[in-house]
């Protein structure tokens, strides 16, 4: 690792190399940034509150670093399971995952210059279109129609 939190070697994603200046300490201010705007939220925060004890914030931020330390800079730090913790909130919908969108391009554009905002999204609109095609099969319903939601729409 070089002294910015990153290996030295080349790393591609989505057959583009990745900018240099995404590193551990950017992605920490994402998640750091990204989960003060979630502890705000009207929407998000009940959620939120309901699953993580104040003394717990701190073991879950640093497990959401590790998880996108694993997904853009391919670390193998994360080793959840993002998925079943999701699947357990009941009433969990598109209305949800359109704020928690909304509100992490609003951190990554803040904190990230626009090519690595962009390399944030893409992979923040993946998963959240997998999510819910996965709580919607998890609950018996359809995914016929479940459309991805576009950052444009957002």
């Amino acid at each position: 690792m070089s002294q910015s939190g990153r290996s030295s070697r080349t790393i591609v994603v989505d057959g583009v190399p990745l900018p240099d200046v995404l590193d551990e300490t950017m992605i920490r201010g994402v998640v750091h940034g990204f989960y003060d705007e979630i502890r705000r939220d009207d929407l998000l925060a009940p959620i939120f509150r309901d699953r993580i004890e104040p003394d717990k914030w701190p073991q879950h931020l640093a497990k959401m670093c590790d998880f996108w330390s694993a997904t853009l800079l391919r670390t193998s730090r994360y080793d959840g399971r993002p998925l079943p913790p999701h699947l357990a909130i009941a009433g969990l919908g598109v209305a949800h995952f359109r704020r928690w969108l909304k509100l992490f391009r609003t951190t990554v554009r803040r904190i990230c210059p626009p090519e690595v905002a962009t390399l944030f999204m893409d992979r923040a609109l993946r998963i959240a279109h997998s999510f819910r095609l996965a709580i919607a099969f998890n609950r018996g319903e359809t995914t016929i129609g479940i459309e991805p939601i576009a950052e444009k729409d957002l």
